[in-house]
C-alpha cells in the first residue's frame, strides 16, 4: 500500500475514532506522558500489504472492530460460574456482580448438559458437581432471583439441550415482569463442535440444526439484542487442537451457521451479528494474539466475498476468550495464577469483547470464593493497572506479530479447502457433517495432541512443575466440595415440584411440542409453553429424543 492510501486510511480512522464515545480515564503511561490511540506506519511511508493490516474500526478488522479500541469500551469481565444447586450459584453470581463483573456466564452440571434431570439413573452422582443444576423453569427463577436480567448480559455454556434451557431463561424473564426486546447475553447453542469435540449431544445433527434455525428465527424477531449461537473454539483446543485447528474448525463451523440462516430465507445483515464466537486463550504469548487477528480478518473477507454481507456489523468477528483450562497443573497449582494472567493478556492484545480468567484450583476441584477473586483480580489488575486500554491493537505492525497472523490464517485456508473437498456439493455445511460421520475431525485433533504429549514427555515442551522445576515447597490448597446433599435435596425438590404443578398442562404442551416438531413450523413458542408449564428438562428432551432418536457415535480404532 502506498504512502497516501495510507495516509488516507488514517484519516478515516481519526473521523471514526474522534466520533466514537470515549470512557472518561487516564489514558497516559505511568510516568504520565500521552500515549496516541492508535500508532501505525510514519507519514509518507509506503508498506506493502498494509491493507491486509488496517486501521482498528474498519475491513477486515484485523486491529479491532471499534476505532476507539478499549478507550471507548473495555472488555467485559465475565466470569463463567455454576455449581451446587440454583442458590448456592446465585450467591457466587452476587459476590462476582458486587466485586465489579461486568456480566454472568453459567456453567451447567453433566446431567443438565446432557439433558436429563436430576431424578434420572443417569444423573446418581453428578449432580452439582461441575456447574449448577436446572432440571425447569422454577430453578432458573432461583439462580437468576433479585439479579435484574435485563439489566445484566447471561452467557450460558451448553449445547445439546441448549434451545429448552433457554427457554427456561426467558421464562424466568416473563416472571421478573423483564422486557424480552431488552434481554442481552449468549448462548452457545453449537453443536457442530460437541461432534466435533466435547461429545454432548442428544440428537443427530439435522434435528440439532432445525432447532439451532428455530432459534436464530425466533430470537431475530422476538429477542433481537440476545445472541442465539457462540460458536465454540475453546473446547476444540482443550480437546488438543492445534491453534489453527482451532481457529478454522471454530469458523468454519461459524460459515456452517450462516449457510443455515440463509437456508431459512434470513437475511445475512440482520443475522450474522447474532453470531459470536468463543475461543481458548492458551499460553504461547504470541501465537495467540496473532490467532484472534487472523480471526476477525478471516471471518469478515468469507462474510462479504462468499456470504454476501454488506454491513460491517455482519462482518464483524466478536468474541469471548476463555483462559486455557488444559494448561492448568494439579502440581504447584499456584503457578496457574500467572498461567492464567499471560492467557488473560495475550487476549487483551488480541482484541477480545470479553474474558473469563480460570482459578488457581480449576484441575482439582470446582473454585472456592478466595481462588474465584484472585481470578477476578488478575484482569481487574490488567484493566486497571497495565496500560493495556490504552491504544489498540499495540503489536500490530511487529514483524513477528503480522508473520505470525498471515501464517496462521493461511493454514486455516488450507484447512478450509480440504473441508469443502469433504462435502458432495462443496459447501462448508457438507464438509462439516460428512467430517463429522467419517471421524476426519476427531482424527485430526487426536493426532495434534498426541504430538504435543510426546513432545513434553521427550522433553522438548517444557512445563514447569511438570518436567521441570519440580521441587516445591507449596502447601496442598483447600478446595470446595460439593456435598452429596445438594443431590438429595435437587432430587426431593424435583420431586415436589413435579406433583405440585398443573400435569395436565404439562402432558397437553409436550403434545403441542410433538406435533409442531412433526409439522415446519417454529418450535420455539411450543417449547416455550412447556416450559412456563414447569415440564422439566428431560421431559422436554426425552419426547424430542422419542421423535427424533438419540445420536450415537460411529466406533472407530
Amino acid at each position: 500500500m502506498d504512502a497516501a492510501e495510507i495516509a488516507s486510511g488514517r484519516e478515516r480512522w481519526q473521523r471514526r475514532y474522534d466520533a466514537a464515545r470515549k470512557r472518561d480515564a487516564d489514558f497516559t503511561t505511568l510516568s504520565g506522558d500521552p500515549v496516541e490511540p492508535v500508532y501505525g506506519p510514519p507519514g509518507g511511508v509506503s508498506w506493502p500489504g498494509f491493507e491486509r493490516i488496517g486501521w482498528p474500526g474498519e475491513f477486515p478488522f484485523t486491529r479491532g472492530l471499534h476505532a476507539s479500541g478499549y478507550r471507548g469500551r473495555a472488555w467485559t469481565i465475565r466470569q463463567f460460574a455454576g455449581f451446587g444447586n440454583a442458590q448456592q450459584t446465585n450467591e457466587r453470581y452476587k459476590m462476582i456482580l458486587a466485586a465489579g463483573g461486568g456480566g454472568l456466564s453459567v456453567a451447567f452440571d453433566m446431567p443438565t448438559l446432557m439433558g436429563r434431570d436430576s431424578d434420572d439413573d443417569f444423573s446418581l452422582g453428578e449432580v452439582g458437581h461441575c456447574g449448577v443444576a436446572i432440571d425447569s423453569a422454577a430453578d432458573m427463577e432461583v439462580l437468576f432471583r433479585d439479579i435484574a436480567l435485563q439489566d445484566v448480559t447471561t452467557s450460558m455454556t451448553i449445547s445439546g439441550p441448549a434451545v429448552p434451557v433457554f427457554c427456561m431463561y426467558l421464562v424466568a424473564a416473563e416472571r421478573q415482569g423483564a422486557d424480552p426486546s431488552r434481554l442481552d447475553g449468549t448462548l452457545q447453542t453449537d453443536i457442530f463442535k460437541e461432534y466435533i469435540a466435547q461429545k454432548e449431544w442428544l440428537f443427530a445433527p439435522e434435528p440439532h440444526l432445525r432447532l439451532i434455525g428455530d432459534l436464530m428465527e425466533y430470537c431475530a424477531r422476538e429477542i433481537p439484542r440476545y445472541k442465539p449461537l457462540s460458536v465454540s473454539g475453546y473446547h476444540i483446543r482443550e480437546a488438543g487442537a492445534t491453534a489453527a485447528q482451532e481457529l478454522a474448525y471454530t469458523l468454519a463451523d461459524g460459515f456452517g451457521y450462516v449457510e443455515l440462516g440463509l437456508s431459512r430465507g434470513l437475511d445475512v445483515n440482520l443475522f450474522a451479528p447474532g453470531l459470536s464466537f468463543f475461543f481458548d486463550a492458551h499460553v504461547d504469548f504470541f501465537e495467540e494474539i496473532a490467532k484472534f487477528r487472523a480471526a476477525r480478518r478471516i471471518w469478515a473477507r468469507h462474510l462479504r466475498d462468499e456470504y454476501g454481507a454488506t454491513s460491517e456489523k455482519a462482518q464483524w468477528l466478536r468474541f469471548h476468550t476463555q483462559t486455557a483450562g488444559v494448561s492448568l497443573t494439579a502440581q504447584q497449582p499456584v503457578n496457574n495464577v500467572v498461567r492464567t494472567a499471560v492467557e488473560a493478556l495475550a487476549a487483551v492484545l488480541g482484541g477480545t469483547n470479553s474474558l473469563h480468567t480460570n482459578a488457581l484450583d480449576e484441575t482439582l476441584a470446582l473454585p472456592t470464593d478466595e481462588s474465584a477473586e484472585i481470578a477476578l483480580r488478575t484482569q481487574q489488575v490488567l484493566m486497571e493497572e497495565t496500560g493495556v486500554v490504552n491504544v489498540a491493537d499495540p503489536l500490530g505492525g511487529s514483524w513477528y506479530v503480522e508473520a505470525l497472523t498471515d501464517r496462521i490464517e493461511a493454514e486455516a485456508e488450507e484447512i478450509f479447502t480440504r473441508i469443502r473437498e469433504l462435502g458432495h456439493d462443496g459447501s462448508i455445511t457438507a464438509g462439516i457433517l460428512r467430517g463429522i460421520e467419517d471421524g476426519w475431525f476427531t482424527a485430526h485433533i487426536a493426532e495434534a495432541a498426541f504430538a504435543y504429549q510426546q513432545a513434553v514427555e521427550n522433553g522438548a515442551k517444557r512445563i514447569v512443575g511438570i518436567n521441570a522445576h519440580t521441587g516445591t515447597v507449596a502447601k496442598d490448597l483447600e478446595i470446595l466440595r460439593v456435598s452429596h446433599e445438594v443431590e438429595v435435596v435437587q432430587r426431593r425438590e424435583l420431586g415436589l415440584r413435579k406433583e405440585a404443578r398443573d400435569n395436565v398442562r404439562v402432558k397437553d404442551a409436550l403434545e403441542q411440542l410433538v406435533a409442531v416438531a412433526r409439522s415446519d413450523g417454529n418450535m420455539i413458542p411450543a417449547m416455550l409453553e412447556a416450559a412456563r408449564a414447569e415440564a422439566t428438562l428431560g421431559e422436554i428432551c426425552g419426547v424430542l429424543k422419542q421423535e427424533w432418536g438419540v445420536y450415537r457415535e460411529p466406533a472407530r480404532f
